[in-house]
């Protein structure tokens, strides 16, 4: 078996490196910085704690496969998963509200029906149920296999015709446009727009892909995927917040025998007879190796070339004075009227771990922001947050005990990502540009995984790209999960 280096302890790293340990690998992490988990992070003060990274988890299956695959223990003997009753609850420019029952359509339409009026439930499920047809079509080849140049699977992936492809069910106007941009397609926007029919409604399909780093003004049709699978597949909370997810998987590498060396950057990959032999540290220091999985991000050796891609985000902690109120929902979704589509996320967790009593609540606010945000926009832009929760009725800011404005430049510091970027989720169509690299690279046995390389960024991606590298570095020959 192979002596093998991975370069980076995040989420899509730690996934390859106990897949890899199962099957018989030495394998070595090293981390840059003092601790694991990529952008699964914890800021913890004064009996208060809060995840600084994603709060909520979509597709657990993901990780639940991983941990059968990697021990006795499942996933839930290590963690307390919790499905969220509420996927979220959409607070509009006008004043109306609804809450969306988690992962059950029915009961999704009539709430959308008595908040927004009669018809409107059917409106989105109409939408959804077009979705999931690019869900079904590029399910497999965008998150299950590895990414090929088979003219079969890359045209699949790269052509645009995954989601209006239900045209003969009723796409008019979606085929108008299309036919109005030529081969470009629709984006998301556009289709919100033409077949919502209602600016609450659009506003809703397009938040699902903003908050998960994409402009719904350029993203391809495809990515209402997003929510499809969000509507389908629920939405998960893990007690003890998402670092807890973390720990397990960090604790299940080490039961695997997987070594993790903190605090030792890798500057470079080693090459001998035109494959990876390994790397250098950045102390100078060489480590032979058969195989190097560069896990690290875009600035990270093997890097391939996404540094520019997504945005990164602000986030700002509250620590709030006062028993939090009965019945107030996990996720909160502030649409604002100076920008449509791009609502703000605020997370509130009834999670006693992570407040030092009953008489405290935490709150998370999250906005997507440009790579790079200069320091001196934060606290402005952060006091504009609060003004949009107040605005929204939430009653937030006069319980402030105290706040921490985390920034791109935090990001950055944790993940390495110029800029402090945050990849979003892979998508079919849009010409390819929504795809990421392949795991293999141009250098035999340097392989790529984590958030910046296919099938790309977010939670259950990450545990698949770990898969994916597994499942190669086996067996160059592996078509994918079965």
């Amino acid at each position: 078996m192979a002596r093998v280096v991975v370069v980076g302890a995040g989420m899509g790293g730690m996934a390859a490196a106990a897949r890899l340990a199962v099957a018989g690998h030495e394998v070595v992490v090293h981390e840059r910085t003092g601790t694991y988990g990529g952008a699964v992070r914890r800021y913890a003060r004064d009996g208060f704690a809060f995840d600084t990274g994603p709060g909520l988890l979509q597709l657990p299956a993901v990780y639940r496969d991983l941990f059968v695959k990697t021990g006795r223990e499942r996933l839930e003997d290590e963690v307390e998963l919790v499905q969220v009753p509420v996927t979220a609850r959409h607070v509009f420019t006008d004043g109306s509200a609804v809450a969306l029952p988690n992962a059950s359509r029915g009961k999704v339409i009539a709430a959308l029906d008595e908040a927004l009026g009669g018809g409107a439930g059917e409106r989105w499920s109409a939408m959804l149920t077009r979705a999931r047809t690019a869900w079904e079509a590029t399910r497999r080849p965008l998150l299950e296999e590895p990414l090929r140049a088979e003219p079969a699977s890359r045209d699949l992936l790269v052509a645009d015709g995954a989601y209006p492809a239900l045209r003969p069910k009723g796409l008019l106007r979606l085929s108008r446009a299309l036919r109005g941009r030529g081969s470009a397609g629709p984006t998301l926007a556009e289709v919100a727009r033409d077949e919502l029919r209602d600016p609450r409604l659009a506003a809703m399909l397009c938040g699902s892909v903003w908050t998960q780093g994409l402009d719904p003004a350029t993203a391809p049709a495809s990515a209402a995927a997003l929510a499809y699978v969000e509507d389908t597949f629920g939405t998960w909370y893990v007690r003890g917040g998402l670092r807890a997810l973390a720990d397990a998987l960090h604790a299940r590498c080490r039961a695997r025998g997987v070594a993790f060396r903190f605090d030792s950057p890798v500057a470079g990959v080693r090459e001998k007879d035109g494959r990876a032999a390994g790397v250098e540290l950045a102390d100078g220091s060489a480590v032979d190796a058969e195989v190097v999985v560069a896990g690290g991000g875009p600035a990270a050796p093997g890097g391939q070339g996404t540094a520019d891609r997504g945005m990164s985000r602000l986030t700002v902690l509250l620590a709030l004075r006062g028993t939090r109120p009965a019945g107030t929902p996990h996720r909160t979704l502030v649409h604002r009227a100076e920008a449509p589509g791009q609502p703000l996320t605020v997370l509130r967790p009834d999670d006693p771990a992570l407040r030092p009593d009953d008489a405290h609540e935490t709150a998370v606010l999250t906005l997507p922001v440009p790579g790079g945000l200069p320091a001196e926009a934060a606290e402005p832009l952060a006091e504009g947050l609060l003004a949009a929760t107040d605005a929204a009725g939430l009653g937030l800011r006069e319980r402030v005990l105290w706040r921490e404005v985390r920034t791109p430049a935090d990001v950055e510091a944790e993940t390495g990502a110029p800029g402090g970027r945050v990849p979003p989720p892979g998508l079919s169509g849009g010409g390819g540009a929504f795809l990421y690299p392949a795991n293999p690279t141009g250098l035999p046995g340097l392989y790529a995984a984590g958030g910046w390389s296919h099938p790309g960024g977010g939670l259950p991606a990450a545990g698949m790209t770990g898969a994916m590298v597994a499942g190669l570095v086996q067996d160059p020959e592996w078509r994918g999960s079965v």
